[in-house]
């Protein structure tokens, strides 16, 4: 089973938007670009909305026959580890391998040594791409092999287990979630030794400058991301030939909704080494099913005012299982009083993400993307509304996914 060249992660909160998603997808493929779409959805989103992995399958499933749709598709385990994955096994065909927790751990000393042994001979060796020769010395050898072994013989358990249950599927390992980014020379070596034991990776996640904040635009050195992005390239396309990796292997993007300012170093980076990609747009759906009810005005704004309340009052609950990828000024917080003045249009310029606009508040939509759980515990209330304004929301949906994420990424504006 390969991926295309082209793949988008699209994740979806509550199940609901599938054919928007898929609509947008079919609007790129209309232009001439394929994009696979991979439903994808973490354990603890699914502990959230109290859904179930079957639950994403159905929803992919219904909009590829609603739609017609004749291409791959895929659902994604997200961010799945040994504890978790065994929901996931029979409806995903998609398997996100998250390692992070294991980064840093020391793997024993003998595979320790066995690694540096098996490396030396790159030292020396000039990758194209790079600017320099690998300098694979054996204390740097000997520090990626510390830092990193232990997570990737993890990475294998878990992809074991999963093979010794599913012949066909495809396999990430995801580094993103961790404190540092992993240099060039690192993703090198990271790639011999998931190479060296047998896990046929088709794309990687590893963990890039800046800060990549859930649904907001990237904050870092722009030029330093595009070179960073441009040497991973390099070494990807030096590894698949060195290590007989999958031809498919590609560069993940996680977090990547909303990137807008990185998203034109990237395209020029695939173009450059005619590369591909697989991003994840995670929340961005969600919000936009917001926007949605705020723009239908009624109850529908209503409600969309009554989950702002939940989520300002519930902010520190809410904010802590995304502390690392959210970065909310509190003090530039608009109270809830004031929201529920708000007629449709403010609420909607306030949260959708058009950093040209008076009113958009990225601390106000850093929030209201981690106070979904607000909404889920409004049940079926909060469902009954989307479907009721299933017009309007999706229209937002689709816009936001081809011209915000689909074209600037792989059609070029």
């Amino acid at each position: 089973m390969k991926i295309g060249k082209y793949s988008i992660g699209i994740g979806d909160r509550f199940g609901q938007q599938g054919k928007a998603q898929l609509d947008a997808i079919l609007q790129a493929r209309q232009l001439g670009v394929q994009v696979t779409p991979v439903w994808n959805k973490s354990f603890r989103e699914h502990a959230i909305i109290h859904s179930e992995p079957a639950d994403t399958r159905a929803e992919a499933d219904a909009a590829v026959g609603a739609l017609a749709w004749d291409g791959p598709y895929f659902v994604d385990a997200d961010h799945v580890n040994l504890k978790i994955i065994d929901p996931f096994i029979t409806v995903s065909d998609f398997f996100t391998l998250d390692v992070a927790d294991v980064i840093g751990v020391k793997a024993d000393p003998t595979v320790i040594q066995t690694f540096v042994e098996q490396n030396r001979e790159y030292h020396g060796r000039l990758i194209p791409g790079l600017e320099e020769t690998l300098q694979a010395t054996e204390n740097l050898l000997r520090h990626i092999g510390e830092k990193y072994l232990a997570a990737i013989e993890e990475a294998g358990r878990i992809y074991q287990h999963i093979a010794a249950r599913k012949i066909q599927f495809v396999a990430e390992i995801s580094m993103d979630e961790t404190d540092a980014p992993q240099s060039p020379v690192e993703l090198f070596f990271i790639l011999a030794a998931i190479a060296q034991r047998g896990i046929p990776i088709q794309t990687i996640a590893p963990k890039f400058t800046g800060r990549f904040n859930k649904g907001v635009d990237y904050v870092g050195d722009l030029e330093r991301f595009a070179r960073e992005f441009e040497q991973h390239l390099a070494v990807i396309q030096f590894a698949i030939r060195e290590f007989s990796l999958p031809a498919t292997l590609k560069l993940s993007v996680h977090s990547g909704s909303d990137k807008f300012s990185i998203y034109g170093p990237i395209r020029q980076a695939m173009l450059n080494f005619d590369a591909g990609l697989h991003i994840k747009t995670a929340g961005t759906t969600w919000l936009e099913e917001l926007i949605g009810l705020a723009v239908a005005g009624g109850d529908g704004l209503d409600i969309a005012k009554r989950i702002y309340r939940g989520a300002f009052e519930r902010a520190d609950e809410l904010i802590k299982p995304y502390a690392s990828v959210v970065d909310i000024d509190e003090h530039l917080l608009p109270t809830p009083d004031d929201v529920d003045r708000w007629d449709s249009q403010h609420y909607a310029d306030a949260l959708r993400h058009d950093q040209q606009h008076e009113f958009y508040n990225p601390n106000f939509r850093q929030l209201l993307h981690v106070g979904y759980k607000i909404a889920a515990e409004m049940g079926d209330h909060y469902l009954e509304a989307v479907k009721k304004y299933e017009k309007v929301v999706a229209e937002n949906v689709t816009a936001n996914l081809f011209v915000r994420h689909l074209k600037p990424l792989f059609i070029g504006n």
